[in-house]
């Protein structure tokens, strides 16, 4: 059972309801950390990642050591602390050179990671770019572009997938504006070399890109588009990766019930406002069908029918009778 806090001012009140869970989620923040090693290229690539995210987003500069794949708990403290669900751990060894771990928490326990080990010579910064910036807190454009990322089955590439995605995201809106749709961050896979999975070397190497967005005069309604690259360049393999619990990821996803109605199957309103029902049955036997006797419901009887009738029952009766007599008095008068 968790252990119920009350707060003792009104800060720390604050600080609780701002904590607690709510229907509309705030922005996930995402927590910047580095380990006792960690490369110059390492750092200079998070320095980057924390500038996309610098609104929601927090840095620590001091050395941490953690080992996040033998020990969370460490990454847990620093998430509940700083009420961070998505942490960057970056590090560097002899054995995992110029590695970032994305680690994705919920509610202060460690949900899953990921490691991304970065390519030292193709990574160029945000610096070594001499275009114009966007401003902070724009949100991106996303682009995924490969096969690996279409698997039906969860993998390594699936949850990198949903990982940049959260990273990304940024505050959630119901209208976007767009000429606020400055920048574009791009994820290509490259499509496998080797049948053999075991080899680190075989698989696919991710491309992430980020580029510009410019809208220039096209002489017509709408605008020619370019595209130009802006930094940081990053290529990436994949490492170890821990999976989801079952049951926290089913309570992660669960949504709140809100005052909107539901949508009721098979249940529609016309124009008129009034309610429409369809109703399933199954197949009916008309033959059995009791329906109540009346006469408007008795079918009509087919006159040469009726004819037929008339000759038979003159056939039994036997010659017609003689008329009355006083219709004879009659004609004799």
């Amino acid at each position: 059972m968790l252990r119920q806090i009350k707060p003792r001012t009104a800060r720390s009140k604050r600080v609780l309801e701002k904590r607690a869970p709510k229907a509309v989620e705030n922005p996930k923040n995402a927590l910047f950390l580095r380990g006792t090693t960690c490369s110059q290229i390492t750092q200079d690539a998070i320095g980057d990642l924390y500038a996309l995210r610098q609104v929601h987003a927090k840095r620590f500069h001091k050395k941490n050591p953690v080992h996040p794949f033998d020990d969370a708990s460490s990454l847990c403290f620093f998430s509940e602390k700083n009420d961070c669900s998505l942490v960057l751990f970056a590090s560097s060894s002899k054995k995992r050179p110029h590695t970032i771990t994305f680690a994705r928490t919920f509610d202060y326990k460690m949900l899953d990671m990921l490691e991304f080990s970065l390519d030292p010579e193709t990574f160029r910064s945000i610096s070594q770019f001499k275009t114009k910036k966007v401003p902070v807190g724009t949100r991106p454009l996303m682009v995924f572009a490969g096969t690996a990322f279409e698997s039906t089955v969860t993998n390594e590439f699936t949850m990198a997938k949903s990982m940049l995605i959260d990273f990304f995201r940024g505050e959630p809106s119901d209208k976007i504006d767009v000429e606020g749709l400055q920048y574009c961050v791009v994820v290509s896979a490259d499509e496998p070399t080797n049948n053999n999975r075991d080899d680190p070397s075989s698989k696919p190497v991710l491309h992430l890109r980020v580029y510009l967005i410019r809208t220039k005069r096209s002489g017509q309604k709408l605008p020619r588009v370019e595209v130009e690259e802006q930094g940081p360049r990053m290529d990436f393999r994949l490492g170890r990766m821990q999976e989801p619990d079952e049951a926290m990821l089913k309570e992660a996803m669960r949504k709140a019930r809100t005052s909107e109605e539901r949508t009721k199957k098979n249940i529609s309103t016309d124009i008129m406002g009034d309610k429409i029902g369809r109703i399933h049955t199954g197949k009916v036997d008309l033959s059995e069908l009791q329906a109540r006797k009346m006469k408007g419901l008795k079918r009509e009887r087919d006159p040469h029918l009726l004819d037929d009738d008339v000759d038979t029952s003159a056939m039994m009766d036997g010659p017609p009778k003689k008329k009355s007599d006083e219709k004879t008095k009659r004609k004799r008068i």
